[in-house]
């Protein structure tokens, strides 16, 4: 068995997320997904709109999905392809280079990314990213 994991935030998940986990999921037999946890994404400046416990909830929804793990540090990575017995590491493009010290422990592949779609570019549209203004 061939097993596959990827790592993310997965908030306002979208068609991009989609396309990502089932691509991955081509690669093997197994997708395993490091979820970023809330307090880890403080660290990272990120803020969820989705607590982990739901975006748990919406990725072991998906068929292309066989385990969700909680992500709490950068540093879990080496771990948790140990320990799960990972063959292949797979990220977004937009961290190429990023994540190559793990081809001492398995293959590392970055796909490419839904290039008209992200989390980032949804919050903008919504004005989610603005910072609050004052009312007089």
């Amino acid at each position: 068995m061939k097993r596959i994991i990827t790592y993310g935030t997965f908030d306002l998940l979208h068609y991009g997320h989609i396309n990502l986990l089932r691509r991955a999921k081509e690669l093997g037999d197994y997708l395993i997904v490091g979820l970023s946890t809330n307090k880890f994404n403080e660290i990272k400046g990120k803020k969820c709109y989705f607590s982990y416990e739901e975006r748990k909830k919406l990725l072991e929804a998906i068929r292309y999905v066989d385990l969700v793990i909680p992500e709490e540090c950068w540093e879990q990575k080496i771990q948790d392809i140990k320990e799960y017995k990972v063959d292949i590491f797979v990220m977004g493009n937009d961290w190429e280079g990023k994540f190559d010290f793990l081809k001492d422990y398995c293959e590392v592949i970055y796909l490419e990314r839904t290039p008209e779609i992200s989390t980032t570019k949804i919050k903008a549209d919504l004005g989610l990213n603005k910072a609050p203004t004052k009312s007089i």
